[in-house]
């Protein structure tokens, strides 16, 4: 079983790479998500993670899973 900071490492860098791959900034991003950009900038240090309304809502918006997010494999 994967510690709680490989988890944030994992969640933080999907997050970081999904919105750098669309030439996002973190406010833009923020903005979306109606959180402050400090949050989004939190979420991508690992020091904060979203709760799953969060995390659903941003895997709604880069057309991703909530799994791929968080690193799981589906067999």
């Amino acid at each position: 079983m994967s510690s709680m900071k490989t988890d944030k490492n994992i969640f933080s860098k999907k997050l970081t790479e999904l919105r750098t791959e669309r030439n996002l900034t973190q406010v833009k991003l923020a903005a979306f998500l109606k959180v402050d950009p400090s949050t989004v900038a939190k979420y991508e240090t690992g020091d904060r993670l979203p709760d799953i309304y969060m995390l659903s809502a941003i895997a709604d918006f880069f057309e991703v899973s909530t799994d791929f997010l968080l690193g799981r494999k589906t067999y």
